[in-house]
């Protein structure tokens, strides 16, 4: 069983193990990581957004989730739809097999129904992830350029799920 639940204080230093498993095993297969920012990233656990699942004692996965969408990456009439907004969703390769990736972002669909939101935003820069999140039920919105890169920003609407029925519970 996993459970999702907001990180806190004394998450930091696991979730930075976490992304380090991600980006060991990104490395060893030719993609490029996030390993500079690793830090940056685990520091996230203890600024009140960042939400980490957990199975078996270990961080298996994050997200930080937002209510606010980034400036310049939503059009006024988006950013006026009551959306959550998911950044830095990363999973540690030790849980593939049970797609913690699909239970965050399933966790974080029901999730945004429950607190009165309309969607789940988010974006990336690889087009690979881009058609991951696609599998997950999310709609491409447009491409972009940000920052010298391509970015893929991606939607779904949100509803009600059944988490038990996927191995989910939530802390919170």
């Amino acid at each position: 069983m996993f459970t999702m639940r907001p990180a806190t204080g004394g998450d930091p230093d696991a979730v930075a193990a976490m992304i380090h498993a991600r980006c060991d095993w990104m490395e060893a297969r030719g993609v490029p990581s996030w390993r500079e920012d690793a830090g940056d990233l685990a520091g996230q656990a203890a600024s009140g957004a960042m939400w980490v699942l957990h199975a078996g004692g270990r961080v298996a996965g994050c997200t930080t989730v937002l209510p606010q969408a980034p400036p310049g990456d939503w059009t006024p009439e988006e950013t006026a739809d009551p959306s959550l907004y998911l950044f830095t969703m990363v999973t540690d390769p030790a849980y593939r097999r049970h797609r913690p990736g699909t239970l965050i972002a399933s966790w974080a669909v029901d999730h945004a129904a429950r607190h009165g939101r309309t969607r789940v935003r988010l974006g990336c820069f690889s087009p690979d992830l881009a058609r991951y999140y696609e599998r997950q039920g999310f709609t491409p919105v447009r491409k972009q350029q940000r920052a010298g890169a391509l970015q893929y920003l991606l939607a779904r609407r949100a509803e009600r799920l059944d988490l038990g029925a996927l191995g989910l519970s939530c802390g919170t």
